[in-house]
């Protein structure tokens, strides 16, 4: 039923997807020719033959969305992730459009056409893969379209798996039970019953309707993993394990092959595909070149004023750690009285910290004191986004009070970066620091370092913990 359900959905996503697409062409062939915004000459091609190449690649855009998995399972795909995909589909299919018009020799296609109708492919099927997303959410909280599930295994991941599905009901999952050989029947775990022992799987798989089962076994009784899989395929229904070492592993693991033997890395780092690092290292490059040409008069000013109201250098050099746990300089403007390097190694700056200037305190408050590290990504030592890099005095003091603290060396540091405009600097927890750190290290994508970087400018600058 629910495979029938995913092949409903998936016709109905190609059909609003091959509408968009349409839409999209009319309303650019309007804004082009018909709207009076643009200055339009005599001659120029009517809607059908600009509407002939556009339907002739519609197949192509089909199979291009396919490819980005814009057809996969509703129920766990991201937001972002999933606008992401239709851009990148987009552009693609804009791209295999204007090479057809090419070989075939339309030289009269209108460019400020394809233009416009590049734009309204990827806002037009946003549009409609976000009400899709809203209508089906409504559908599953209401109780339709839900997958029945089974869950073999008392432990901890069984009550987090419960309390999640209880907490998320737009996934549109029931728990029909759970099947334990430690729990007597009719135990409950948050409302949800036992229903038997292990043994009596095969049993309640052909007597109740499930789509699904899910394995949260602990690990001292893995030796039932084989039984419990075999007997789930026997019945045709779909196996699903939570392993009881996930406490060690990240939420996305991946798995390689030597030989035929697989091997699953603990943390998967996206920035680790030399693609994924190409494409954020020029953006870096593009963005700090228009970011040093933004500020510069600002910069100016920064420099002109500590040198006027301070005795020393402009330009402050601190030793960080950064990608590969390296040591690099880490330039800032200023903004404390000339102290012993010995004093500025291993202190924390505090709130009415005398060591800073007058003018220092302003510049920091509003975070004007980083831009000298706009250089730093230049140079390749940091990154617009990313984790904050830290003295080395202090790495060595952290990496052994915090699990996971040397994670995050394993990325270029950043000016700015999640834990941060999640409110998570100056005089606050290391802890929490790291936990959104690592959360982006892991689930790292275009979209993300974009949001990052529009609350930084909405709400980034001024911070209360900044001493």
């Amino acid at each position: 039923m629910i495979k029938e359900n995913q092949k409903h959905l998936n016709r109905v996503l190609v059909l609003c997807d091959t509408f968009s697409i349409v839409v999209a062409l009319l309303l650019a062939w309007w804004i082009r020719f018909r709207s009076e915004l643009i200055l339009v000459e005599s001659g120029y091609l009517s809607l059908r033959e600009y509407f002939i190449p556009v339907l002739v690649v519609i197949p192509i855009y089909i199979t291009i969305y396919n490819i980005f998995k814009l057809y996969t399972p509703y129920r766990f795909k991201n937001s972002l992730e999933e606008i992401f995909n239709v851009i990148k589909s987009n552009i693609l299919g804009l791209l295999i459009l204007v090479l057809i018009l090419y070989l075939f020799k339309e030289i009269d296609y209108s460019r400020y056409l394809l233009f416009f109708f590049g734009i309204l492919s990827v806002l037009i099927t946003v549009i409609e893969r976000i009400g899709i997303r809203l209508i089906l959410r409504q559908i599953r909280k209401k109780g339709y379209n839900l997958k029945h599930i089974l869950i073999v295994g008392y432990s901890d991941l069984a009550v987090e798996l419960i309390r999640r599905i209880d907490r998320n009901k737009h996934w549109g999952y029931n728990v029909a039970g759970i099947l334990d050989d430690h729990k007597k029947l009719g135990y409950q775990i948050k409302n949800k019953h036992v229903l038997g022992t292990i043994e009596e799987l095969e049993r309640h798989l052909n007597e109740i309707d499930i789509d699904e089962v899910f394995i949260t076994l602990q690990l001292k009784e893995y030796e039932k993993l084989q039984k419990i899989i075999s007997i789930s395929e026997k019945t045709g229904v779909k196996t699903q394990i939570i392993p009881d070492y996930y406490r060690y592993i990240p939420a996305k693991p991946y798995v390689e092959e030597i030989d035929g033997l697989p091997i699953i890395h603990i943390r998967h780092i996206p920035l680790d595909n030399i693609v994924n690092r190409s494409i954020k290292r020029l953006i870096d490059v593009l963005g700090a070149l228009t970011a040093l040409l933004v500020f510069f008069p600002i910069m100016v000013f920064v420099a002109v004023t500590i040198k006027i109201t301070s005795p020393g250098p402009i330009l402050f050099k601190q030793e960080r750690i950064g990608l590969n746990r390296k040591n690099f300089n880490m330039y800032k403007f200023r903004s404390m009285h000339v102290q012993k390097e010995e004093e500025e190694r291993s202190q924390w700056t505090t709130k009415d910290d005398p060591r800073k200037t007058k003018f220092g305190n302003f510049i920091r408050k509003t975070s004007l004191d980083e831009l000298p590290q706009i250089l730093n990504v230049l140079k390749g030592d940091m990154s617009l986004i990313g984790p904050r890099p830290e003295r080395p005095y202090f790495v060595e003091k952290f990496k052994e009070e915090i699990p996971k603290y040397m994670i995050k060396h394993q990325v270029r540091p950043g000016i700015t970066g999640w834990a941060q405009v999640n409110g998570w600097r100056g005089d606050t927890s290391i802890k929490k620091r790291i936990e959104y750190d690592l959360y982006y290290i892991e689930n790292w994508n275009i979209g993300i370092d974009i949001k990052i970087l529009f609350l930084t400018i909405f709400k980034g600058f001024i911070n209360r913990n900044a001493y």
